[in-house]
């Protein structure tokens, strides 16, 4: 491996120390908590990944608390733009490299990344498998043994530390093999997407040691709630007619996140003859609502799609700005330093602009996505289709599959655009380009902001958003 002593390599190095001096040793969240306690206990459960927990539990050793993880985390995505960055240098792209850099002072980004989550995990690992190969990709040579292995381990850990992972590392991982025709890309991309999907139960339960819990049961349930809310006296999947007007009346379906179901006691009690039904008959249940009412289907999808993307919604909603300080516990207290401080409100303020838009970064994918088909071939352009098709197939499968409205579910699909972005705008894009970026940010842009002017402020707490009905529901009058 040859050396690495690029200036743009250095200042990453820098910021990568910048940030574990500020942020040190991170925040934690609620969910981070519940893996916390599971790492000391030495039981694990499934609702998060117990990849997580696992590793969590194996650098007790090095110190309590979240300090070890949140040095991974930043550590990898530092060194990922870092290597990246390597590459492009040593291919004489300057301005590209440092471009790559100042991808990390994304705020909305970085101000994720500092705290410890399974989504800012993901980031981290998969951000530094992916430096590790392009380094060599980018230059047309061989990816030494030891890189590769190492890529490998860490792309594992991507793929099991959330659980929509596949869909988004499929196509980059498959973009990064020695394969030179895209349908061999495409194959591959099926093949680890398909494996991933059939091995991460037996590993996470037979490997990991975890129990079963019900959270692959929270989709089908949240959709079919969603159905029976709008067919009014109908009977969905096995509920009696009239519960929907429970469901109704104690506001158990929001397009915000699926939570009242599982928080609310009412809306729990409204959806108990499901309890007893698997994740098969669930789903195979919810394919048959679907059938029968598809309309009521693609209100409920459409709902909380635009929830999700935040496209027309209220501004602050909960759920963008990243956190300015950890939840209350017995384990161990966590301060943000002022700067720290000052920088994740500056952050909460960045995420309501198009960088906090997760529609606006699936608008800019996709543009890229027509750059990049109309570029000969080349080995940055082969990693910034590996990285749109990461970005878009993960957004794709919230089409289907998604409960909740956090941005922390965007974050992979951001840092993959903006990297994609650098790699093909390297020089000045067409007037061609221009143009249908403009048309693009007016006819997605204006309606989003018009939103953001004219709807009711969203409540701020979450007792307060279990009982919420966001407009632009798609719900009964």
């Amino acid at each position: 491996m040859t050396a690495i002593r690029r200036p743009p390599v250095i200042a990453a190095a820098l910021l990568c120390a910048a940030t574990l001096a500020i942020f040190w040793p991170g925040i934690v969240e609620y969910d981070t908590l519940r893996q916390y306690e599971q790492a000391i206990a030495g039981r694990f459960d499934d609702w998060h990944p117990p990849i997580m927990a696992r590793l969590w539990q194996a650098l007790l050793p090095l110190g309590h608390g979240p300090a070890p993880l949140f040095a991974l985390q930043v550590a990898g995505y530092w060194a990922g733009l870092a290597l990246i960055a390597d590459a492009l240098a040593a291919t004489a792209r300057p301005r590209t490299a440092w471009a790559v850099v100042a991808i990390g002072l994304l705020p909305p980004l970085l101000g994720w990344q500092v705290a410890v989550l399974k989504d800012a995990q993901m980031v981290g690992a998969a951000l530094a498998a992916t430096g590790l190969v392009a380094r060599y990709r980018l230059r047309d040579q061989p990816v030494p043994r030891a890189a590769a292995l190492a890529a490998a381990v860490l792309f594992a850990y991507a793929l099991l530390v959330r659980a929509n992972a596949p869909f988004a590392l499929a196509p980059l991982i498959a973009a990064l093999l020695p394969l030179r025709h895209a349908r061999g890309r495409a194959a591959a991309t099926v093949a680890i997407l398909a494996a991933t999907l059939i091995l991460a139960s037996p590993v996470n339960h037979a490997l990991l040691g975890a129990t079963r819990s019900d959270v692959a049961l929270t989709p089908p349930r949240y959709d079919l709630a969603g159905i029976a809310v709008r067919v009014p006296g109908a009977s969905i999947a096995g509920l009696p007619a009239d519960v929907a007007g429970t469901l109704r009346r104690d506001h158990c379906v929001t397009p915000y996140f699926w939570d009242p179901l599982g928080d609310t006691p009412g809306c729990a009690a409204a959806i108990a003859p499901w309890g007893t039904s698997g994740a098969a008959t669930l789903y195979a249940r919810l394919g048959a609502a679907a059938f029968r009412h598809p309309l009521a289907y693609a209100r409920q999808r459409a709902a909380h799609l635009n929830m999700t993307w935040r496209w027309l919604v209220s501004a602050w909603l909960p759920g963008a700005a990243p956190p300015t300080g950890s939840e209350p516990n017995d384990y161990f207290s966590l301060r943000l330093t002022p700067v720290a401080g000052a920088w994740q409100r500056a952050a909460g303020w960045a995420t309501e602009t198009p960088l906090g838009w997760p529609f606006a970064w699936n608008a800019a994918a996709l543009l890229l996505l027509a750059v990049a088909i109309r570029r000969p071939p080349a080995p940055t352009r082969r990693l910034a289709l590996g990285l749109l098709a990461s970005a878009l197939l993960l957004e794709a499968s919230f089409v289907a599959i998604s409960i909740a409205s956090d941005l922390r579910y965007h974050l992979w699909p951001i840092v993959a655009t903006a990297l994609a972005a650098v790699l093909l705008l390297d020089r000045h894009p067409s007037r061609r380009l221009v143009t249908a970026g403009v048309f693009i940010a007016l006819l997605l842009g204006a309606p989003a902001l018009v939103a953001r002017v004219t709807l009711a402020a969203p409540p701020q707490e979450y007792d307060d958003l279990l009982r919420w009905t966001p407009p632009l529901a798609l719900l009964p009058g």
